[in-house]
C-alpha cells in the first residue's frame, strides 16, 4: 500500500496586521520528502503520526512529498497558496499512482482568494487522484469545518485535545482509517452538524467544563455499533468565514443516516450548553494585582490578546505597563522585537541598554515600553524540547533572542520570530528556571497549558485587547453567518 502524505498548517486571523505571504511561508520552510521526515519523525506532529503508520504496517509505504506549518497570521496571500497548492498536487501528479492519500491540515485556513482554503486545497487533490483514491485529512481542533471539506475526503479526524496534545495520535487515526478504506474493510460516510455557535476561546479548554463534558458525550456515541469516530471541533472565531464556529463531525461505517444523527445529537447537547460556553477574563491591572498577590509561584497570566498561537503579532505590552504602574516586579515575558534583539545582540552579554521594546505592530497591542537593563544572554533561539508541548512540535527556531534584566525587575525574552510560549526550554534556553520564576507572561490561552500548568501554582486569564481578544464584541465580521449565537442571543437551532 502506498500512501501519499502533504498538507499545509495555517490558521488564519483574519483580523492579525500580519499577512502570510509567500516569503513568510518560505521563512517558516517549506519541506519535501526527507526533509520532513528529519523534522517530524522523532516529534508529536500529525505527520509524526502518518508516518508511523507505516513503521507499524510493514505492507504500507508513506511517502511524505510537500508540507510547511505557519505561525497563525493573517490571511495567505494568493501567490503563497497558489505556490503551496501548485507544489503539492504536481508532486502527487508527478509520483502518482497512489492507493491513498494523507493530507496534514488545519482546517482554518484562508487566502485572499479562498475563505475556505483547506477546501479548496481537498478539491484540487481530489481533482488531481481521482473519485477512487481515498483521501484522509487531519484538523487541528480549532478548525472551521466546511461542507466541501467533508464532501471531497474519505475521512477526517480532529484533535481532541486542547491544548492539542493528542495531533500524533490523530494523525495515525487518521492513516489506518485509510489503511482499512483501502483494504476494503470499511466504507467510511461522513456527517458534519453545525450550529450558528461560537465558543469564546476562554472556554475552549479540553479538561474543563464545559468542553469535558461535551467530550465524554462524543465518547459515548462512539462506543455504539457502526459509529468509527466522533469529533467535537471547537472553530476558530478569529477567521471571518462563513465557516466559523463550532461543529460535530461523525465517522461512521457505510452508514450517512447513522452518522448524520449521532453529529446532530452530539451537537444539540452543545447547543443547550452554549450559555456555558461563552466567557470572559480578568482586566489586565486585576489579573497582574492577583498574580502579584499569589502566596505560591510561578503563577502563569495567560496573556490572551496577544495570543501567537491564535495570529497575534507577540509583541503586546498591555501586561508590562500595568506591572510597572502597579510597581509589580519578578516578570518574565516572550515578546517579540528584531530591532530591540539586533541592538542587544551588536552590544553584547553585559552591556547596559536603554531601549523602547514591543508594541511596534499596531496601537491594539500597546506601546512601546521603555527598558533600561543589561544584556543577561544571547542565544540563536533554537532548541529542542521532547516533551509534550501543544501541536506536538519538537523543534523550535525563536530566530535571534537576547534576554535582558531590566532595573525594575523584569525579565524580557526578546525574539526575532513571533512564538507562542509553550515550552519551557524558551526560558531556560536563556538561562531563565521556570520553576524559580515569579510571574511567567505566556502568550497565549490554552497552548502554554501542555507545558507550563504541570509547575504552575496558578493560572490567571487577562483579557488583554488584540487582534486574539476574548471580547468578540470588538470585531467586525462581514462572512460569518447570522443569526449566530452570542452575537444574536436570541438565534434559534435546529431550524
Amino acid at each position: 500500500m502506498r500512501l501519499a502524505l502533504a498538507g499545509l498548517s495555517h490558521e488564519a486571523n483574519t483580523f492579525a496586521p500580519v499577512p502570510a505571504d509567500l516569503e513568510q511561508w518560505r521563512r517558516a520552510g517549506i519541506l519535501e520528502g526527507d526533509e520532513i521526515r528529519a523534522v517530524h519523525a522523532t516529534a508529536r506532529s500529525i505527520v509524526a503520526g502518518c508516518l508511523a503508520y507505516a513503521a507499524q504496517q510493514p505492507d504500507v509505504e508513506v511517502v511524505p512529498l510537500v508540507y510547511s506549518e505557519i505561525t497563525p497570521m493573517g490571511a495567505m496571500s494568493s501567490s503563497a497558496f497558489e505556490h503551496l497548492a501548485s507544489r503539492m498536487v504536481g508532486a502527487l501528479r508527478e509520483q502518482a499512482p497512489w492507493d491513498g492519500v494523507l493530507l496534514a491540515l488545519h482546517g482554518a485556513a484562508v487566502s485572499q482568494r479562498y475563505l475556505d482554503a483547506d477546501g479548496e486545497l481537498i478539491r484540487r487533490v481530489r481533482a488531481a487522484v481521482g473519485p477512487e483514491v481515498p483521501i484522509g485529512v487531519t484538523l487541528d481542533m480549532h478548525a472551521n469545518v466546511s461542507p466541501e471539506m467533508v464532501e471531497r475526503a474519505d475521512v477526517i479526524t480532529v484533535f481532541q485535545t486542547n491544548p492539542h496534545v493528542d495531533a500524533f495520535e490523530q494523525g495515525l487515526a487518521c492513516a489506518r482509517l485509510v489503511g482499512r478504506t483501502v483494504r476494503g474493510e470499511i466504507r467510511p460516510a461522513m456527517a458534519l452538524a453545525d450550529p450558528p455557535l461560537v465558543i469564546n476561546i476562554l472556554r475552549q479548554g479540553t479538561d474543563d467544563e464545559p468542553m469535558a463534558g461535551l467530550l465524554r458525550v462524543a465518547r459515548e456515541h462512539e462506543r455504539r455499533a457502526g459509529v468509527l469516530a466522533v469529533f467535537v471541533i471547537e472553530g476558530f472565531p478569529y477567521a471571518d468565514v462563513p465557516e466559523m464556529g463550532m461543529s460535530v463531525l461523525a465517522v461512521t461505517d457505510s452508514s450517512e443516516q447513522l452518522a448524520s444523527d449521532t453529529a446532530r445529537s452530539v451537537a444539540r447537547t452543545a447547543w443547550m450548553r452554549r450559555a456555558e460556553l461563552a466567557g470572559d477574563g480578568l482586566g489586565v491591572d486585576e489579573a497582574v494585582r492577583r498574580a502579584a498577590a499569589a502566596a505560591h509561584h510561578p503563577v502563569v497570566l495567560l496573556d490572551v490578546g496577544d495570543n501567537v498561537g491564535g495570529g497575534s503579532p507577540g509583541d503586546s505590552t498591555h501586561v508590562l505597563h500595568a506591572a510597572r504602574r502597579l510597581g509589580v516586579r519578578g516578570v518574565v515575558q516572550l515578546l517579540t522585537d528584531p530591532e530591540a534583539v539586533a541592538g542587544c545582540a551588536a552590544l553584547g552579554v553585559g552591556a547596559r541598554v536603554s531601549l523602547h521594546v514591543g508594541g511596534k505592530t499596531d496601537d491594539r497591542h500597546g506601546a512601546p515600553l521603555p527598558v533600561a537593563g543589561v544584556v543577561t544572554a544571547i542565544s540563536d533561539g533554537r532548541f529542542e524540547d521532547p516533551t509534550p508541548t501543544h501541536g506536538g512540535v519538537r523543534f523550535f527556531d525563536m530566530g535571534p533572542t537576547v534576554r535582558v534584566t531590566s532595573d525594575d525587575g523584569f525579565e524580557l525574552v526578546l525574539t526575532s520570530r513571533p512564538v507562542m510560549t509553550r515550552s519551557q526550554e524558551q526560558l531556560r534556553l536563556v538561562g531563565l528556571e521556570p520553576c524559580d520564576q515569579q510571574i511567567i507572561v505566556a502568550k497565549g490561552v490554552h497552548s502554554p497549558r501542555a507545558a507550563f500548568e504541570p509547575i504552575a501554582a496558578q493560572l490567571i486569564w487577562a483579557a488583554t485587547p488584540g487582534c486574539t481578544s476574548a471580547d468578540l464584541s470588538t470585531f467586525s465580521y462581514a462572512h460569518r453567518r447570522r443569526p449566530m449565537y452570542p452575537f444574536e442571543p436570541d438565534a434559534t437551532w435546529p431550524k
